[in-house]
Parts: C-alpha cells; sequence; structure tokens
C-alpha cells in the first residue's frame, strides 16, 4: 500500500505554508506561551446523541483555552477512514485531531499520517489508562493516540418481554433458541435481532467457537480453521429456525428499530448504543433495558473489545493545541461526563471512581465484560480484515452460500490481503 507522503514532509510542507502565508494566531504561535489558533476535530461520534456531549465537551475547552477555537465536525463513522487517508495523503484537508477507531491507529500510524505523542502534553498520567484501551495506541514502539473509550458487546433485552415469556437472559447458544422459542410463543415476538451487514456483530460467535480471524503472534489466518465453520453455522442456524431475523443492508436502522419499537426481544450490541435506545417507546421506562453476557457458543464466552481513540495529524498546524486538546478530551473529568451522560465506559481507571460512572448502571455491567473482552489484532490491516469478512457473513445469512465456502473465501481473501502470512 502507498504511504503517501510521509509524516516529516507533511510537517515541513504544513510549516512552510504556514510561514509563507499564515498568521501567528493560524499556526498557534504560542509566543506568549498561551494557546491559540485553531484546532479542527473529525467527532465520528453518532449523530443526535453523542455527538451532543462532546460537542459541549469540545467547547469547554474553549472556555479554559479563549484563544483556541474548535472547529468541530462529525464524519459519519463510515465515511471516516477512507476520508481522512485521502485527505492525508493529499496534504489538504486532513483535521488536527481525529476520533479514531481502535483498529485504524495502527493503520494511519503505519502510513506515517499520525503525530507520535510521546513526551508530548496529550499523555498526561499515563499509568490510568487500562492496559487493554493502551494495546490500540501503540505502533512500532510508538504511541499515536490516546485511549478516549473503551467499549464491548453483550445482549440488551427487553424486560418486560421476558418477564411475560417466563424467561431469563440467555447463557449459551442452546438456551438461546430455546428463550427465543418461548417468546414467540407467548408473544408472537420474534427473540433476537441478528445484524446481518456488520462483521463485528459476529465475532462474539467466532470467539465462542473458539476461532479468532488471525494469530497475530504466529502471523496466520484462523478464520477458515474448522472453529471459523462452525461459527458461521451457528448464525445461519439461528436464523434459519427462527431464533433471529436479519438483514444485508441498513442493518443498523432496522436492528435499532425492531428493538426499540418492541418487535424484537433481543439486540446484541455495545454501550454506544444505550443512548438511542432509550429513545425508543419500549424504554421510556429505562429500567425495562437489560443487559447480559452475549450467549456462549460451544467453546467459550467472548466479546470484541472496541473503542476509540483521539489522534493527531502528523501535518497540523497546531500542534501544542492539538496535544492539549486530546489531553482535555480524554481526563478524567471529560470521561465522567461522557459515563453519566452517554453511559461510555471510560479508558482510565480514576474515572470509574467517579459518581457520573458510579451511578451508571452500563457502565457497571460493561467494565468486567471490557475486562475480558478479546483483543482484536493491533496491526495496521486489522480495519482492513472487516469488509472479505462482511461479505462471507452476509451471504451466509442470507443462504448464498455455505459456511464451508465462506470460511474457505474469507481465509484466501486474508492471505492476499497480509502478505507472507500462513
Amino acid at each position: 500500500m502507498r504511504r503517501g507522503i510521509t509524516a516529516t514532509a507533511l510537517v515541513a510542507a504544513l510549516a512552510l505554508a504556514a510561514t509563507a502565508c499564515g498568521s501567528d494566531d493560524e499556526s498557534g504561535s504560542k509566543g506568549s506561551g498561551e494557546l491559540s489558533g485553531t484546532v479542527t476535530w473529525w467527532d465520528t461520534s453518532s449523530v443526535g446523541s453523542e455527538d451532543k456531549v462532546f460537542k459541549k465537551l469540545a467547547e469547554g475547552f474553549e472556555k479554559q483555552h479563549p484563544k483556541v477555537d474548535v472547529k468541530y465536525v462529525n464524519v459519519p463513522f463510515g465515511e471516516a477512514q477512507n476520508k481522512f487517508k485521502n485527505a492525508a495523503q493529499a496534504g489538504d484537508g486532513a483535521p488536527d485531531v481525529i476520533r479514531s477507531e481502535v483498529a485504524w491507529t495502527p493503520d494511519f500510524a503505519n502510513l506515517g499520517y499520525l503525530a507520535p505523542l510521546d513526551g508530548t502534553a496529550a499523555l498526561k498520567n499515563q499509568d490510568d489508562f487500562l492496559k487493554q484501551a493502551v494495546a490500540s495506541t501503540k505502533y512500532d514502539g510508538k504511541t499515536y493516540a490516546v485511549p478516549q473509550v473503551i467499549d464491548s458487546m453483550g445482549v440488551f433485552y427487553n424486560k418486560k418481554m421476558f418477564k411475560e415469556a417466563g424467561v431469563d437472559a440467555p447463557a449459551d447458544l442452546a438456551d438461546l433458541k430455546t428463550v427465543a422459542k418461548k417468546i414467540k410463543d407467548k408473544t408472537g415476538k420474534t427473540g433476537l435481532y441478528l445484524r446481518g451487514d456488520d462483521p463485528y456483530y459476529f465475532l462474539s460467535f467466532l470467539y465462542g467457537e473458539g476461532g479468532d480471524m488471525v494469530d497475530a503472534a504466529s502471523k496466520t489466518v484462523t478464520v477458515d480453521k474448522p472453529e471459523g465453520v462452525k461459527a458461521f453455522k451457528a448464525v445461519k442456524e439461528l436464523v434459519d429456525d427462527g431464533t433471529a431475523k436479519t438483514d444485508a443492508s441498513d442493518g443498523w436502522e432496522n436492528m435499532m428499530q425492531s428493538f426499540k419499537n418492541g418487535d424484537v426481544a433481543m439486540m446484541i450490541n455495545g454501550p454506544w448504543a444505550v443512548a438511542d435506545t432509550l429513545t425508543g417507546k419500549e424504554f421510556t421506562d429505562k429500567d425495562n433495558l437489560g443487559v447480559a453476557p452475549v450467549p456462549a457458543g460451544s467453546a467459550a464466552q467472548g466479546a470484541p473489545q472496541g473503542g476509540h481513540n483521539l489522534a493527531v495529524y502528523a501535518g497540523s498546524k497546531n500542534l501544542d493545541a492539538s496535544y492539549a486538546f486530546v489531553e482535555y478530551m480524554t481526563s478524567v473529568d471529560s470521561q465522567a461526563t461522557a459515563a453519566g451522560e452517554l453511559n461510555l465506559l471510560p479508558t482510565r481507571t480514576s474515572a470509574y471512581a467517579k459518581k457520573e460512572a458510579v451511578d451508571s448502571e452500563i457502565v457497571g455491567f460493561f467494565k468486567p465484560v471490557v475486562e475480558t473482552a478479546v483483543e482484536r489484532p493491533w496491526i495496521p490491516e486489522g480495519g482492513s480484515l472487516f469488509e472479505p469478512l462482511r461479505v462471507e457473513y452476509t451471504k451466509v445469512l442470507t443462504g448464498q452460500t455455505t459456511p464451508e465456502k465462506a470460511a474457505k473465501a474469507t481465509g484466501d481473501s486474508y492471505r492476499k490481503l497480509l502478505k507472507d502470512w500462513k
């Protein structure tokens, strides 16, 4: 993959441009020791819920630093990765700070698009961060981002519907099928909405059968091993026997509306979905929302580790203010606010002692889930592993291919992507 122009060249070119035509204020001059200039931030959080809170937090940074203007831009999550890459490679239009999905960070760093943060103001009280949250911020021995949010997945369920059917949260896939049948018999509703257009929602089943996408330590592709085939079979059976309904497109909207309107009793989701879920008619009483661990497969119970980091563009004209902004947005107080208003999980240990986090039942549930979540491979190609998996996962759920063929096709795609891997 082309690296584009290097980070050093980007910094030099943009610094030269700032000297030639930019004012001291535009380049964030700190001649007086005071931060100034503009910091453009691309936020990839959910519109209508998360974005409001993060924008308000960013305004708090401006109050602390009156001469800094934070230009807030909400970029759709599905577009942000490629949009940032294109802008960074062109050396034009990239933000100073980006909210990076954890898998994007090593990819951006490998391409030379991120500024190393070791020894900068962005990293403060590093020992306070959860070790599993820090893992995705490292690449080639350097730190390229600061963890803002960590997450995993669980089963969201409708407590009233469960009570009517006389069932409890399923512990494993066999329980899931039994629970879904009772719900159908008692309420006429489908048990589970299984999102079919996003392979991230498949990972819990893959881990549950003892599988994984790859083994980064040995540089081995593992998705097409027998465990991967079993995982594809497991999700197909859930759809074929009526335990779950699924989709091939618009999965997020279909899933959320079905659950919020009471058309299904369960969905697999993460803490990022709580704020949206509570806007549904079924959850005007928020106590009706239940959360349980994802059902175990035949080998284990496991959910993927996810989250978001804040990273600084290597070509930023205002590095000092950008570093300070990242530190502010990942501080204990900022993370406590996100926990209290959005039920998002902090990445700092001390933030969990804050009242906002302590009072959040969702944070309380997901913290031990996160602590045992399965880490994804923190390799530059990590984010690219999902597209081949998405294609085959959707085809399996919609009956267009078999589990065996899907596993093989995914493995073949991975070996083309990962040169010299077994």
